[in-house]
């Protein structure tokens, strides 16, 4: 059989396949289709998942998009487009002693770092623990993170920090900073929010600064010891003092009311004489009033009388007699000298 002749039958036997195979060969192709971009997806993955807490910044080659994208699936061109997730969360940044290295994250959002070394107005070493509370402002995000970098935590806040604490405590003497401590926290808390809240498109949201613990050399913590030992002794002698002269007013108070109840009763009791005396005065010149000299003369006669039955008694008994022919008034018993009697 010629050769051309069977070229002719296999083109119509070609032409004669069922319908139903040739769908299953676009469908195939379909498949492939799909197949193939499943597995460009898993291999590009050209989306990222935004979480809750975090914005998303898209970079198109090399351009920040200036609007931030919201928690969510985004999708990106692979090769010309990147999404970078960036952390709006509260964050903290804890400066304290004893550890070992720089940047230690413990936990998401939470850094320690080493204290800030500080020379005071004299140029002794001060150790200063302080925590800052922050996060990153999601609005200005892009803005941010075009202008700082990724490392904008080291650059804003380390280094502010770390600035304003060595400015404000360097004022002072190592001596003083632990009575003012409470005037240090707030000048250093507010330096830290004018500079941070100073800077261009507001990068972080500064939430707290708290300062922690001051370390102070030795020997300044001796002397100051030794302050505290004698403002306390002091205020002892003090109180001593005060409490003593409490004491001497309370016994002066009584003694003022003593000599007062005192004098009140002298003052009743010369009142007392000074009104007997009155009443005294005013009964005797009644009764010189009523010492007529009839009754006088009677008086005298009674007297007489008890004279004259003494001497019945009496024979050898002296009489004195008063001058001017006064009735005698005393008699002495010449038999006993040693008896007297005054009428």
């Amino acid at each position: 059989m010629p050769a051309d002749l069977n070229d002719f039958f296999k083109k119509e036997n070609k032409d004669k396949k069922p319908d139903f195979i040739k769908d299953m060969g676009k469908k195939a192709t379909y498949i492939y289709a799909i197949i193939v971009l499943i597995v460009l997806l898993i291999i590009a993955k050209p989306y990222t998942i935004i979480n809750s807490g975090e914005v998303g910044i898209k970079v198109t080659a090399g351009k920040f998009e200036p609007i931030p994208l919201e928690p969510g699936i985004h999708f990106f061109i692979p090769g010309i487009q990147k999404i970078i997730r960036v952390d709006t969360k509260v964050r903290i940044i804890n400066y304290r002693a004893k550890t070992l290295r720089e940047n230690i994250i413990r936990s998401e959002g939470i850094i320690d770092k080493p204290a800030i070394n500080v020379l005071d107005s004299r140029g002794l070493p001060i150790s200063i623990d302080i925590t800052v509370q922050y996060k990153l402002n999601p609005n200005s995000a892009p803005q941010t993170i075009a202008t700082w970098g990724l490392t904008w935590e080291e650059k804003i806040i380390n280094a502010v920090v770390r600035e304003v604490v060595r400015n404000v405590v360097g004022r002072y003497k190592a001596e003083d900073i632990p009575v003012k401590r409470s005037e240090i926290a707030k000048l250093i808390e507010s330096q830290i929010r004018e500079q941070i809240s100073s800077l261009p498109n507001k990068p972080v949201n500064l939430i707290a600064v708290q300062l922690r613990n001051i370390s102070l050399p030795p020997k300044i913590k001796e002397q100051i010891l030794r302050v505290q030992i004698a403002k306390q002794e002091a205020q002892r002698v003090k109180y001593e003092v005060e409490r003593a002269k409490q004491e001497a007013e309370k016994k002066a108070a009584l003694a003022k009311g003593e000599a007062e109840a005192k004098k009140i009763q002298a003052e009743g009791e010369a009142q007392k004489i000074l009104i007997e005396a009155k009443a005294n005065a005013q009964a005797n010149a009644i009764i010189g009033k009523s010492l007529t000299p009839e009754l006088l003369k009677l008086r005298e006669i009674e007297v007489q009388g008890k004279f004259n039955e003494a001497l019945k008694v009496n024979k050898d008994a002296k009489i004195f007699l008063t001058p001017n022919g006064v009735i005698p008034n005393l008699w002495i018993d010449s038999y006993d000298k040693k008896r007297a009697s005054s009428k």
